[in-house]
């Protein structure tokens, strides 16, 4: 028996539990806020014990990988997003948990085949397209400069 894609929509559809809308975008927004406002007290931090201000700007970012790595590892950080949805996915938080998740499903699989091969099955085409995108505006951009 075939079922067209319009039947098997409605049928999804109403098999699907609903999602309170007006609770999950708080969440995410008081759980995204609260990720960003810690890594602006990282920032401060770092500055208030002397770390020149160039230096900050790469120890934060590093440091909020790091503790979100950890936080995946540990498996805090999928129940955080389990409550807080989209606010986890403050983009380098959620990059990390992606890069990270899928390395420790297959770690059963050894360092090289699990953990090495399945690393970037999600972030991977993010970062090819990301460079492939900054090559062509690269290009662009150099093209602009010498043509104008």
């Amino acid at each position: 028996m075939k079922i067209d894609k319009e039947t098997y929509k409605k049928y999804a559809k109403s098999r699907a539990p609903s999602s309170p809308l007006l609770k999950d975008m708080l969440f995410a927004f008081l759980v995204g806020g609260a990720i960003c406002a810690f890594a602006e007290g990282i920032y401060n931090f770092y500055l208030y014990i002397k770390i020149e201000e160039d230096t900050v700007r790469t120890l934060v970012p590093v440091t909020i990988v790091f503790l979100a790595s950890l936080t995946t590892g540990l498996g805090v950080f999928d129940n955080l997003a389990k409550f807080a949805g989209a606010g986890t996915l403050v983009p380098i938080t959620g990059f990390s948990n992606a890069v990270i998740s899928p390395a420790l499903d297959d770690k059963s699989e050894g360092l090289v085949m699990g953990v090495g091969a399945k690393m970037f099955t999600i972030a991977g085409p993010v970062i090819v397209y990301g460079v492939i995108s900054s090559v062509i505006y690269g290009v662009l951009y150099w093209l602009c400069g010498v043509i104008l």
